[in-house]
């Protein structure tokens, strides 16, 4: 049986992110890191695979200049329904991240419906606001049934206690005990969560199109990145990079050009 376009396409980019969100490929070699050889900026080199990560013009995380964004509110409010779901966390050695449990609930972009399926921590952060980088960002990644990909990104910077990390904090330091092989992932179950919790202000939000920010930097992405920055604890921001490898503590790929892309900002009154 023939299976249809859209599915082959959603099935291999979410095994291409699940390969090579690892950092290493079959045979366990590692194929990328943030440092030295095998550093963001030798990644097109490393494997025919990721050669947009060189040569690629639409690529992320940008810098975002506020003053130079377009306002456009036609582009509404952000839609989402969310539902609570079981989530897990997982750490694939390069990053830390969550798995969410079936019918999480969908993210709607110019009309289409984009399912919510895993978000991923990145210490620093790899957007920055009129050059200023943060100590952390979160992900959530958003996939359609035609293969598009749409990520809700939210920034943090240093000082309050989150209160949902400090929820987080015990699952955080189970992982950290967690081992795994290079072509595995350590997991714990962590329960059940409310995504909407993680992505709360839509009041205001910038939007642009760029990549995935590891390889392969797969284009034509859908970024969204919510204009207020929360905040995380010290103790908070070490919890997330608990579990990681020294290598990997620090997991930012760095800024890259717009080029003659268009940043758009949605403000509600």
């Amino acid at each position: 049986m023939t299976m249809p376009t859209h599915i082959v396409v959603v099935f291999v980019v979410v095994l291409m992110i699940a390969a090579f969100a690892h950092g290493h490929d079959q045979d366990g070699e590692v194929q990328f890191g943030y440092k030295g050889d095998l550093g963001p900026d030798k990644w097109g080199n490393l494997n025919n695979a990721f050669q947009d990560c060189s040569n690629g013009k639409l690529q992320s995380p940008v810098n975002i200049v506020k003053k130079d964004a377009f306002l456009n509110n036609k582009l509404g409010s952000l839609k989402r329904e969310y539902n609570k779901a079981n989530a897990t966390l997982v750490n694939n050695g390069v990053n830390i991240g969550i798995q969410w449990q079936c019918e999480t609930g969908n993210l709607k972009v110019d009309g289409k419906n984009y399912t919510l399926k895993e978000s991923i921590w990145h210490t620093p952060s790899e957007h920055t606001f009129d050059g200023e980088g943060y100590v952390a960002e979160l992900q959530h990644f958003h996939y359609s049934e035609d293969g598009k990909i749409a990520v809700v990104a939210c920034l943090y910077k240093k000082g309050k206690s989150d209160a949902f990390y400090t929820e987080l904090k015990d699952s955080l330091a189970e992982l950290s005990k967690e081992t795994c092989a290079a072509d595995e992932q350590a997991q714990i179950l962590f329960g059940v969560v409310k995504p909407k919790y993680l992505m709360k202000s839509s009041s205001k939000y910038y939007r642009y199109v760029g990549s995935l920010t590891l390889p392969p930097c797969t284009e034509n992405i859908t970024w969204i990145i919510l204009g207020k920055v929360r905040e995380l604890s010290d103790e908070q921001i070490e919890a997330l990079k608990a579990p990681l490898g020294e290598d990997y503590k620090s997991n930012a790929r760095p800024t890259q050009p717009l080029n003659a892309r268009k940043l758009n900002i949605y403000e509600r009154d």
